[in-house]
């Protein structure tokens, strides 16, 4: 039975451009809202009750992060945005969590779009949409759900360690890029190690069924990161050509960093896309191999006993003129003669290396 398939893009459907329509499953996740607020010398951290008190921990003299959890609660969203003085269509496609990944240039902010990825505790790669608004001095950042791949950078934040604490909200967007980016390293690293789990098993002879299912997974989770990283060439050289007041040229250096780690995941994710389809031949060549192994044990059977049966028709016809019927020993010899061309071609077989 086929699977039942259900798109979210239904809801969108004869809606005006720049709606804010939820597109994704989550609908019961609580509204989470955190705040750092930070310069050289001092450090803020908050979790807000509502979204109004963000809106007061902007200032000029600090860099603000705001971070949203919960992109099922639409009407906060709006608010942010009549605020922030956001696009609608920026709005529209921060709750929309299909969107690709993408990056927009506006006069007093830049809108980032990116795919957050990492693995489950049962391995599946879980996939999450990250949108970013990175003003003058303020990032804000928008997640479907809870958990997410920047403990690493609030540690930092917190302890003041690095360049963190002393750079702008260009830094602090690079930094939230950049853990994006690592934990694709993670991603790739996990994937590697399981299409070589797989490797060994194809060779020792594991369940057939449940290799095919392996494989076609490890398909989906290998296109599901190339369609993420695929794009973020282009994200990353648009930021290097912007002409924009809100990234500095120091910072620039960082973010052709960034070029160069996703250089070098999309070759490994072109590897192990080669890979997979390798295994998937390699797959269908051991399921042809064992078919031809039992195709030629019948044959072989088949061609041992078309001379046995044609004696047997032969002398298992009813005819009373047939002279070896009434021969005392007839039985014996017959059954000798059978004994030795089953042995002969069983010899032939074996010389052959058919056997």
């Amino acid at each position: 039975m086929a699977k039942k398939r259900t798109t979210a893009y239904k809801k969108k459907l004869g809606t005006a451009p720049g709606s804010v329509i939820y597109t994704g499953k989550k609908e019961s996740q609580k509204l989470y809202i955190e705040s750092f607020s930070y310069t050289t010398e001092s450090l803020e951290e908050k979790e807000l009750l509502n979204i109004e008190e963000a809106f007061k921990d902007i200032t000029s003299e600090a860099i603000s992060w705001i971070n949203i959890n919960g992109l099922n609660h639409t009407d906060a969203i709006e608010k942010i945005g009549e605020h922030y003085n956001l696009h609608s269509l920026v709005l529209e496609d921060i709750v929309n969590v299909g969107q690709r990944p993408k990056i927009d240039e506006y006069e007093d902010y830049l809108f980032v779009v990116l795919k957050m990825m990492y693995y489950d505790k049962d391995e599946n790669v879980i996939s999450e949409q990250v949108s970013f608004i990175m003003g003058e001095n303020y990032v804000l950042t928008f997640q479907e759900a809870e958990g997410d791949v920047f403990d690493s950078l609030r540690d930092r934040i917190r302890s003041a360690k690095g360049r963190i604490r002393t750079l702008g909200s260009d830094y602090l967007l690079y930094a939230l890029i950049d853990s994006v980016i690592d934990h694709y390293y993670v991603v790739i690293e996990t994937m590697g190690n399981k299409i070589e789990d797989l490797e060994d098993s194809l060779f020792s002879g594991s369940s057939e069924k449940e290799l095919s299912h392996q494989i076609q997974g490890l398909k989906r989770e290998v296109l599901k990161v190339r369609r993420a990283i695929f794009p973020l060439r282009e994200i990353i050289s648009r930021i290097e050509k912007i002409e924009s007041k809100l990234i500095k040229k120091k910072t620039l250096h960082f973010y052709r960093d960034i070029y160069d780690h996703i250089i070098q995941i999309s070759e490994n994710i072109d590897i192990y896309r080669e890979m997979i389809w390798g295994l998937m031949d390699m797959y269908m060549t051991n399921i042809s191999n064992k078919m031809n192994e039992v195709m030629k044990v019948l044959t072989i059977i088949a061609t041992i006993f078309i001379p046995l049966t044609f004696i047997a028709g032969i002398y298992g016809m009813n005819f009373d003129n047939i002279p070896e019927l009434h021969y005392k020993y007839s039985y014996f010899i017959l059954w000798g003669i059978m004994i030795i061309l089953f042995v002969a071609m069983l010899y032939y077989f074996r010389r052959k290396k058919w056997l």
